[in-house]
Order: structure tokens, then sequence, then C-alpha cells
């Protein structure tokens, strides 16, 4: 067992008396024991320290300067929050290209978002390993049921890939 001793003098002093040893044992495991899961603590955390950090720059754009607009992909939006019908529009960013009322059923949302994807879709190509986008709209109170409805739906419409086949869409949720 790991320990530190103190040692005490014994023996006679000058007075003629016999001083007591002064002998202590103190138990080092507890302190290496913390010291190592301090350690581990710390490398640990040390990856997790990179993972959130924010890019940032203090260059300030001048009158001067060409401003590049940002680039948005274009992406199918599958709005279901109306009570009679699904809202299917592409959009690059703001700007709304298409916009396509269905009517509130899952199978007649499978064919329609089929369609739009063959007609619309950017990544149609089976060389191309890219997925085109689509964005659910749900209210906050909306059944699950009905969200997998529609993600069923949009995940029917498969693309062909060299090997298999893949859902054309990679889906996001957004909610208000």
């Amino acid at each position: 067992m790991a320990g530190l001793s103190v040692g005490g003098g014994g023996g006679s002093g000058a007075s003629g008396r016999g001083r007591r040893a002064l002998d202590a044992d103190l138990n080092m495991v507890p302190m290496i024991d913390l010291l190592m899961v301090t350690i581990a603590f710390l490398l640990v955390t040390a990856v997790w320290s990179h993972m959130y950090r924010l890019e940032g720059s203090a260059k300030v754009p001048t009158p001067g300067d060409p401003i590049d607009p940002p680039v948005h992909a274009k992406a199918l939006h599958v709005d279901m929050r109306a009570p009679d019908k699904f809202v299917l529009s592409w959009r690059e960013g703001p700007t709304v290209s298409r916009s396509v009322d269905v009517d509130r059923d899952p199978a007649a949302l499978a064919r329609a978002i089929g369609r739009e994807w063959r007609s619309s879709g950017v990544h149609t190509s089976p060389g191309d390993p890219e997925r085109d986008e689509a964005v659910l709209h749900t209210a906050n109170d909306t059944p699950f049921r009905d969200m997998v409805a529609v993600m069923d739906a949009v995940e029917a419409t498969r693309r062909p890939l060299r090997r298999g086949q893949v859902p054309a869409f990679a889906l996001t949720l957004a909610t208000q």
C-alpha cells in the first residue's frame, strides 16, 4: 500500500528525557485515485471543447467590399399545418419557386411528392450520391401518427442508384 511516513526522533534529548516517536502513516491511495480520475476527466473533456466552436471574424465589410449572397439549396417543403390539405412547395431559401396543394390523404401525398421530385428534383441521376432535401412543417399539437404517415409518404419516393435504391429525400422536421 502506498503511504508516507514522517520521521520523528526518538532517543534522548539534552534534558535527558526520552521523546516519543512521531511516526504517522498517511494513506496516499485516495489522493492518487482522485488525481487519476481528475486526469481522465480532463482528457475526455478536452476533446469536447473543440466540437462547439463558432467560427468568427473581426473583419467588418466596408462599402466597397462585394457581398456574396448566401447559396441556398433547392428543397421541397411539405406543410401539414392546414387541417384540410398538404402544401408542397419548392423553395430556394425564402423564395418559393413552385407550390402545389394536395388533398389530406397520405397516399395522394406520396404520389404528389413522387411527381414533384421527378419534375423538379435536383439529384435524380443514378450517379449522383446526394439526396434532395425535404422539410416537414408541422404544428406543435400534430398527432404523432399523422407525422409518421407524412414521413412515410416522403420516404416512399425512391431513387435508383448504381447499387439499389434509396429514399429520394433527406427529411428535416420543422415545427412552428
